[in-house]
This record gives structure tokens, sequence and C-alpha cells, in this order.
């Protein structure tokens, strides 16, 4: 039972690592694609269910000194922009992006001040069908957030090796199973780092075992010439 729950922190240790390296770019190509199949929508009249509501926000955010046809271009313009410098990726394209995508949530937030009334005239003051719509962009900005940490000026995620349970398995691990370890990996057939990634231990708990081992070894060795 005891290896089987170090396989299974071997495990969860490895897919952590695995979405520390891509899940920021999996979530930046997926809001990419959202925002450039959004915009491409807006291009084709009555085709966005939110055409109505975008059309009405950009003319209160514009003074309406844009006519209604223009201001949903210059929407569904920023809109696939953002989506493509998003799935493209590269550092200068995602900083431009990164404050076109401010911009735009200033424009995709406002409805829930500026028209309130059309969000929820649901039965009992639930959200309209566009109102739902509306606040399923609360995910997207939060998503933006973390995109922007993750990727503006050089920002990415790290994982933080838990000291702690680096401990623990020194602290808990029977004496036996340490032994049996070291002996696996004195056998060969398999590198060192593979082998504590598998038991999920630390490089450095192994070698201190294994120095451990050897000078127990040693000494007992000599402890039987003596007695002979």
């Amino acid at each position: 039972m005891a290896d089987f729950g170090h396989r299974f922190i071997a495990l969860e240790n490895a897919v952590h690592r695995m979405l520390v390296r891509r899940s920021i770019s999996v979530l930046r190509i997926s809001v990419g694609a959202v925002f450039l199949a959004f915009g491409v929508l807006k291009y084709f009249p009555g085709v966005s269910p939110a055409e109505g509501l975008a059309v009405d926000t950009a003319d209160v955010l514009f003074l309406g000194l844009i006519r209604p046809d223009t201001a949903i271009v210059v929407v569904a313009t920023m809109e696939c922009f953002i989506g493509i410098c998003f799935l493209i990726g590269t550092g200068a394209v995602m900083r431009v992006a990164i404050w076109v995508l401010a911009a735009q949530f200033v424009g995709i937030l406002s409805p829930l001040l500026i028209d309130p009334g059309t969000l929820f005239s649901g039965p009992h003051g639930a959200p309209t069908l566009v109102g739902q719509y509306v606040l399923k962009d609360i995910i997207l900005v939060a998503a933006g957030l973390v995109i922007a940490a993750g990727t503006f000026r050089g920002g990415r995620m790290v994982r933080d090796e838990p000291q702690v349970n680096r401990v623990k398995d020194r602290q808990v691990m029977a004496t036996e199973r340490k032994l049996e370890i070291v002996l696996t990996a004195q056998a060969g057939g398999r590198t060192v780092a593979a082998l504590c990634a598998e038991q999920g231990i630390s490089e450095a708990a192994f070698y201190q075992w294994r120095d451990v081992t050897l000078a127990a070894a040693a000494e007992a060795l000599e402890q039987m010439e003596r007695e002979d």
C-alpha cells in the first residue's frame, strides 16, 4: 500500500510538472481561439447573440461619435486582433495584445453598469441569455489576467518543490524501503532521476540514503573482519 502511495505521488508530481510547463500556453491558445471566433461572428449582422448589446455599449463608450455599424466593426476587429496575437504568442505581439485586452475588458464589463436592466430581466431578476453571455466573460477576464501574469515581460509559472514533503518522505518511509531503493539504483537499469521521480523522492534524499547505506555496509564488513 505504501508503494502504491509513493507511485501515486510520483504520478501527481509528473502531471503537475507538465501543467506548470504547458497550462499557460494551453490557456493562451484557448482564449485566443475564443476571442477570434467571437470577433469573426460580429462581422456578420445578426449572427452574434450579443450584437445589440455590443452596439449599445460601444455607442455609450464612444460617446455616440461613431456610427453603430462602424462601432461593431471596431469591437470585432479588436477581438480578432487579440485572438490572433494570443494564438501567435510571441513576446512583442503578446505585449501589444495584453494592452488591447485591457481596453477590451472595459467594453466587456461595461454592460453590467450601463444596461443591467437588459442583462437581469429574467424571472425574479435572473440573468437573461445575453446576461449570461456577459457574465461568462468574467472568466475571460480572469483568464486574461493569468495569461498576462504568465507571459508579459517574461513572466512564467514555476514549480516550488515542497521541502516539507521531502522531509516527510525521509522520516516516514521505512528503512527497508529506503534500502530497496538504494539497491535498485546500484543495480542499474534506470537513472537515479527516473527512480526518484517514480518513488516521489528528491535526488538529494536518495544520495543521502545511499551514502549512509554504503558507510554502514563498510562498517559492517570491517566488524566482520575483526571478529574473524
